[in-house]
């Protein structure tokens, strides 16, 4: 095992920390803007179209989509295209890519079958009458696997200037698809997420054009082993982070009433935008530290990323915790969701705060392969379940326990960060083959 070196003259650490300003900045006003689209899709619940009850459903189906491992498998891709760059393997990384896009085809087909099997028990738990919304969310998770896949292409290849692009088109034609839908097509929560499966349709185009590069190279061979090594790992990994960040809802659809879960789900998409903000730094990261560990380079550019998290992850829970109440009477008609609103956000708020900077030291551990981490944050997602089974009397009593579970993630984090007494810098941690 040797390190690869590398055959371009390194950068000063002044221009490594303007180019990863730069990058970081546009893809945080990519994702900024685009989530702001995304978010005005909520306003349509404001609309004679949108019943309360409908809004939940809406919740419901958008959660189920988003529960589809985007962030392990783009992480997968991210990984495997930044290090088969530096070890000259992008052939190898075309292959596996192939193998990979059929993969999730095969897996999709499996799981729409089994949800139009069971789709009356599925309806029936969730309270839903119309299955016009799981029509559409269906066709909608298989755009949202395969739209990581190409967004990892592009991210490994530090492609920021179109990943960007993808992402703002998601929000722009997700809000155009949903509002023809939904007020001119009265399609309630069908056509909402009718919306969803059209940004996810578009998006995955533009990663697809912009990554053909890489993914349309004569593929060749690769170590199974190897890639088994790496890549279960990783999507352990960042599966039960993804868990520990959008699950919650579906398990408050099952224990609360619809109009609880809608403003519940209010409250959520709004304290969620705290990781859609700091999202782009840990992005521009990630391929960064996995060039740096291949190359037996240090870097401190993780400690860089957590202090900015920090700030900004406090600052924005404090804002939602003053503020939230108001955004929400704004874009929701329902006056009975500002009440819960003003009740649950700053709990939901304060539970980000952890996550955030957990997502950041657990990306770090993982562009560095090191992944002792893993099993225990999947125990942690298995005590999470447990907490939430065991524990839901109210709603902020759910975020409780998503706080409590969230700080223990952030603590496990920390200790394989900084307390297993190995260096967190990358010229000590994984060696690559050239």
């Amino acid at each position: 095992m040797i390190a690869v070196k590398s055959e371009h003259p390194a950068k000063t650490e002044a221009e490594h920390r303007a180019s990863f300003f730069r990058q970081s900045g546009w893809l945080m006003i990519a994702t900024v803007a685009g989530g702001f689209f995304m978010y005005a899709v909520h306003l349509l619940a404001r609309s004679k179209s949108i019943p309360p009850g409908a809004y939940g459903e809406f919740v419901v189906y958008l959660s189920m989509v988003m529960c589809v491992p985007t962030g392990p498998l783009q992480m997968v891709m991210a990984q495997q295209t930044a290090q088969g760059a530096v070890t000259h393997r992008e052939r190898e990384v075309s292959g596996m890519f192939r193998l990979v896009w059929l993969g999730t085809l095969a897996l999709w087909l499996a799981a729409a079958l089994v949800m139009l099997v069971f789709q009356k028990t599925l309806l029936e738990r969730w309270q839903i009458t119309n299955p016009l919304g799981l029509w559409v969310a269906i066709p909608a998770l298989l755009f949202a696997m395969w739209m990581p896949l190409f967004h990892g292409l592009l991210q490994g290849q530090q492609n920021f200037m179109w990943l960007g692009w993808s992402l703002l088109s998601n929000g722009v034609l997700r809000l155009l698809v949903a509002a023809v839908a939904v007020l001119a097509l009265h399609g309630q929560a069908g056509g909402m997420m009718a919306g969803v499966l059209g940004g996810l349709v578009v998006a995955t185009g533009v990663a697809v054009w912009q990554s053909r590069s890489l993914w349309s190279l004569a593929p060749k061979s690769f170590d199974w082993r190897e890639l088994l090594r790496q890549a279960v790992p990783l999507m352990l990994g960042f599966t039960a982070m993804q868990f520990l960040f959008t699950s919650d809802t579906m398990f408050v659809k099952t224990y609360f009433t619809p109009d609880e879960t809608g403003a519940y789900g209010s409250a959520g998409t709004l304290s969620r935008a705290l990781l859609w903000l700091i999202g782009p730094m840990v992005s521009v990261m990630f391929p960064r530290i996995v060039r740096s560990t291949a190359k037996a380079e240090k870097s401190n550019l993780m400690g860089l990323v957590l202090i900015g998290t920090a700030i900004l992850a406090v600052v924005g829970a404090v804002g939602l915790a003053l503020l939230g109440p108001w955004v929400v009477s704004l874009v929701y008609k329902q006056p009975g969701y500002v009440a819960v609103a003003s009740q649950v956000l700053p709990w939901y708020a304060g539970a980000m705060v952890p996550l955030a900077l957990a997502n950041v030291l657990l990306n770090s551990l993982l562009a560095r392969s090191a992944f002792k981490v893993v099993p225990v944050l999947c125990l942690m997602s298995v005590v999470y379940v447990f907490g939430l089974v065991r524990f839901h009397s109210s709603l902020v009593m759910v975020l409780q326990v998503m706080t409590l579970c969230n700080l223990l993630v952030l603590g496990v984090s920390a200790w394989f960060t900084w307390g297993s007494g190995k260096p967190v810098g990358g010229a000590d941690s994984v060696r690559t083959t050239a």
